[in-house]
């Protein structure tokens, strides 16, 4: 009886298809969803088996075990829908990482467009302030040693840092402002 619906279908028949396909979807689907996870892509994966058996009737061999070819044809879609899922995955991910490298190189160019505008800030500080700001922050030195080294008294050297970052803070607040 197999044999000649499977003559039939070679000739185009679409009552020996529709048979065929009655006899053993449920066994594809059922193969189906032991390796895949949705009901969606087992039944997606039924409709490309026997729409892959339609388009290939005219090869199919009449003595060949149409039961073993389904299971062939049937292992290969569910291969191809794993790795269609690894690849959306792969690309998935990709995407995010870019996008967040991309975060990142824009958080980079912000920190560095922030320290060329506060450099620009330091230098339009009095000599004298900009020299006591940049060797207790650039060089780290103490109160006491810039006071030392100066020659100037450690309150006068907190009082030019205060004003200094008076200064910073108040320009640096005009920007994100603007920005």
């Amino acid at each position: 009886m197999e044999k000649e619906l499977i003559i039939r279908l070679k000739q185009g028949s679409k009552e020996a298809f529709t048979t065929l396909y009655k006899q053993y979807w449920k066994q594809v689907y059922d193969f189906s969803c032991l390796y895949l996870t949705s009901v969606s892509a087992a039944e997606e994966v039924v409709q490309e088996v026997f729409i892959k058996v339609w388009e290939s009737r005219e090869f199919l061999r009449e003595d060949d075990n149409f039961k073993g070819l389904l299971f062939i044809i049937t292992r290969n879609m569910i291969f191809n829908q794993h790795r269609k899922k690894l690849n959306e995955d792969f690309y998935r991910v990709t995407v995010l990482a870019a996008m967040e490298k991309s975060y990142d190189i824009e958080d980079e160019i912000e920190t560095n467009n922030l320290r060329e505008y506060i450099d620009l800030l330091i230098e339009e500080l009095p000599p004298r302030r900009r020299e006591i700001f940049n060797l207790s922050r650039k060089e780290n030195k103490s109160y006491k040693e810039i006071a030392l080294l100066l020659n100037i008294s450690e309150k006068t050297v907190e009082n030019q840092i205060h004003e200094a970052l008076k200064f910073l803070k108040k320009n640096i607040t005009l920007l994100l402002f603007f920005v």
